[in-house]
Order: C-alpha cells, then sequence, then structure tokens
C-alpha cells in the first residue's frame, strides 16, 4: 500500500496514512477517464437553444409578387431564410446532450483518476480541515503551509458552509464532498487535497 504524510493546517506532519491499493495504484485507464470527462462536460449543457423556423416566424402569409412577369426571382413568402426577418434554416433546437455511462466505468474512471494524481505526486492528505467561522485568511494560510500554488480541489468528508465559503473567495480552488467526485474536477486540479476522513469513505465507497 502506498504511504503518504499526513499535514496539518499549519504545515506540520503528524501522522502517515496508507491508501488502498485498489483505488489509488491501479493502472490508469485513459480512454475511460476521456470519456468520462466528455460525459461530465456534456451533462452539464442546458440544450434550451432555439432558433425559429419559417413555420414559426409570424407573417408571410402573402406571396410577395406573382410567379411570373416581374423579373424578379420567384418567391413565396416573405418569412423564408433569406428575407430579413424570416425563419433561420437548420438552426438550433432544444436537445439533450446527455451522455451515459455504466456504473462500473465511472468507478474505474474514478479510481484511474486518483490514481494518476498519485503517480504524479498531487495529492495531499490533511488531518482535518475545520473553520469556527468565514475566514478565507486561514484557508489562505494553509495552502501557503502545504506549498500549494496553482489550482487545488479540497475534498471534505462533509459540508461544511464556513470552508466551502472561505475557499471559494481564493481563485482557483474549489472544495467538493467525497460522494460528489468526479474526473473532470479531479484532473483538471493541480493539487488534490483530502482530509483523512473523506479518504476512509472514499475507500469504503469505492472499494
Amino acid at each position: 500500500m502506498a504511504k503518504l504524510t499526513v499535514y496539518d493546517m499549519d504545515g506540520n506532519e503528524v501522522s502517515k496514512i496508507e491508501l488502498n491499493d485498489s483505488i489509488f495504484s491501479i493502472e490508469p485507464h485513459k480512454t475511460l477517464m476521456h470519456r468520462a470527462v466528455v460525459r461530465h462536460l456534456a451533462n452539464k449543457r442546458q440544450g434550451t437553444q432555439s432558433t425559429k423556423t419559417r413555420a414559426e416566424v409570424s407573417g408571410g402569409g402573402r406571396k410577395p409578387w406573382r410567379q411570373k412577369g416581374t423579373g424578379r426571382a420567384r418567391q413565396g413568402s416573405t418569412r423564408s431564410p433569406q428575407w430579413r426577418h424570416g425563419g433561420v434554416a437548420l438552426g438550433p433546437k432544444p436537445r439533450d446532450y446527455s451522455i451515459s455511462m455504466n456504473k462500473k466505468e465511472i468507478k474505474t474512471a474514478i479510481k484511474s483518476a486518483l490514481s494518476s494524481k498519485l503517480l504524479s505526486n498531487d495529492i495531499l492528505v490533511v488531518d482535518n480541515i475545520a473553520l469556527d467561522g468565514f475566514k478565507t485568511k486561514k484557508i489562505a494560510g494553509m495552502l501557503n503551509a502545504l506549498k500549494v500554488e496553482k489550482k487545488a480541489l479540497l475534498v471534505m468528508p462533509e459540508s461544511n458552509v464556513f470552508v466551502t465559503k472561505s475557499a471559494n473567495n481564493i481563485p482557483g480552488i474549489k472544495t467538493s464532498l467525497y460522494n460528489t467526485l468526479n474526473v473532470y474536477d479531479i484532473l483538471n486540479y493541480d493539487k488534490f487535497i483530502i482530509t483523512v476522513e473523506a479518504v476512509k469513505k472514499i475507500e469504503e465507497v469505492w472499494a
């Protein structure tokens, strides 16, 4: 089993933790990780865009001029796509962009993403992240103590409004719960900061 150092919020080493090899040390499956990222981004799309066709634009019921003898091209309606204020030809309509993956694939993709983070030494384990109020300065101090200079994902075992709102004030920092993790967030953030309790819960869920 892989062993990682556990730090406190001041950056001091407090203990060691063993990670489950079946979750954090598998061979990353790049294809499934890619599919999971595409699925996540596609499922975020609302698909509510809509344009009116010539049948939906008001007016245009009368033929603008007679078929022959005017010297102009034949026209049947002023709401044809080539007319100003006409309908849109082949425009977007509401649709469902969602992509499905089965549970086994999602599970393997999550494990692959976590394993890739461990391989790149980008996982930091903290004994606990606790605040008694909205204190962005304290979260920023923890990040400085852990030498986190880029984007980071903070993974919590349970919802904590103080931590979430304090971290949201720092650019490039996002909080997540252990049971709402997705491959996109794991790969998108440079550092993966997780509490000891969240590690245990991830191992319970994904083992």
